[in-house]
């Protein structure tokens, strides 16, 4: 008998029991089409944070904040902690740990850092539109050169100039008969001006003007939900911010940029020297490693899930196949008397474990890629709930990660079909034949 012959007949024998069959080969469904579901959703969202990683800054750059801005402070255990005058003073005026102009020498001063990026941290009262409608305003995006936010028209700020972005989610302010933002234009609001209203230490109010020239849309990070000023706009409000009082305000960073030499080779050493004196510098990949780990966690656990799912279905198929087996007895010994050797009749039921396993993974993988496709369209779409996150790709294609799927079901398949094809190779043709 012919390997194909062994193929066809493996194929026709399983549709014997069509009903068996059937609830055999969902089992096998429901992990192959879970395993597609959880890679898809892994290698989605590992798209969206490489795209994202991609427009931030340069790679040779560390982003360093205070350590306990990080939750990452020194234990200090209970009980009263000493008073350092500096630390209180930094974080009472702003509500938060913030870096000081020592701390900006310090990194100025570690070997293989060329240049440091102080930020200024800025708390703005509202935004005030050309036609004198004014809007609360909580907060600011930290300035950044080249594409770091998902922009749906303009650009970034320029860095010397009083520039500033506007996410997409305030487009209805220039369009006051749109009953969503996602019903206007973007580009009606770009090149706009407003005003940025914000308090000195004495609550006095001024006001510093700006242009729109970019709207933006939150992504995976947050950044683009809040405005975003050049340079040059943070600078400023910041100096309106410390004004008021005659006494000298000493200057307060969110976080500073340090330019790197070498960053994949010093990196370690770096951090190693920030921590030491209470600061944490990340990378890119830090930043956002911290979503991958989350994703990749449940991804794993998800795939621990289908693994069951699959061990649960090679037990279906160890049955099934006894029991074709003993039903089949006589014309194991037929064949057997006919000339078949015990190798082709293990290949046989072997062959059919494979066949349940193949119709198996192909129902589950393309189940798994429909309804990937189907909900990440529906979801991210423009109206779907995940709509304003920019840039997010909830699901997306891995053949690589499919090809390995496919392979893990055919080998547990063919494991579960060794032990009904040893026992069927194993019958005496005479005996076999006996069997009523």
């Amino acid at each position: 008998m012919r390997s194909v012959d062994v193929a066809k007949s493996a194929f026709g024998n399983t549709l014997r029991s069509k009903l068996r069959t059937f609830l055999t080969v969902i089992a096998i469904v429901i992990g192959g089409f879970t395993l597609t579901v959880t890679s898809g959703l892994s290698a989605g969202i590992n798209q969206t944070v490489d795209d994202m990683l991609a427009g931030y800054g340069e790679e040779d750059q560390l982003f360093v904040m205070h350590a306990s801005a990080m939750g990452m402070g020194e234990e200090t255990g209970p009980g009263p902690q000493e008073y350092d005058p500096e630390v209180a003073q930094q974080s009472s005026e702003f509500g938060q740990a913030m870096l000081s102009e020592e701390d900006i020498e310090t990194i100025a001063d570690l070997d293989n850092v060329t240049n440091v990026e102080p930020i200024f941290f800025v708390s703005p009262d509202f935004l005030e539109t050309s036609g004198g409608d004014q809007y609360t305003l909580e907060t600011l995006d930290v300035p950044a050169d080249g594409p770091a936010m998902e922009l749906v028209a303009g650009d970034v700020p320029a860095r010397e100039a009083m520039e500033i972005t506007i996410p997409e989610t305030w487009l209805t302010i220039y369009d006051a008969d749109a009953e969503d933002y996602e019903d206007v234009d973007p580009q009606i609001a770009l090149g706009e001006t407003v005003e940025i209203g914000i308090s000195n230490l004495v609550y006095e109010q001024e006001t510093v003007e700006a242009e729109i020239v970019g709207v933006s849309a939150q992504n995976l990070a947050g950044i683009g939900g809040s405005p975003m000023p050049s340079y040059a706009l943070n600078d400023e409000l910041y100096e309106i911010q410390i004004s008021g009082l005659d006494v000298e305000q000493p200057d307060a960073f969110i976080q500073a940029v340090a330019d790197v030499d070498d960053l994949e080779a010093n990196e370690q050493d770096i951090k190693d020297a920030l921590a030491d004196e209470g600061m944490v510098g990340l990378t890119l990949e830090d930043l956002l490693g911290i979503i991958q780990g989350v994703i990749d966690a449940i991804a794993w656990v998800l795939y621990g899930f289908a693994l069951i799912a699959l061990l649960a279905a090679s037990f279906g198929i160890v049955n099934t196949l006894l029991m074709s087996v003993q039903e089949r007895t006589r014309e194991i010994g037929l064949m057997k008397a006919l000339g078949m050797s015990s190798g082709k009749i293990f290949g046989l039921f072997s062959m059919e474990a494979v066949v349940i396993g193949l119709l198996g993974s192909v129902i589950g993988l393309a189940a798994g890629l429909a309804v990937g496709f189907t909900a990440n369209a529906l979801l991210t779409g423009g109206d779907g709930p995940l709509g304003g996150v920019g840039g997010l790709t909830l699901f997306a294609l891995d053949p690589a990660a499919l090809g390995l799927i496919a392979a893990v079901i055919l080998v547990i398949a063919f494991a579960a079909g060794t032990l009904p094809a040893a026992r069927a190779a194993k019958k005496d043709p005479i005996e076999a034949l006996r069997h009523e």
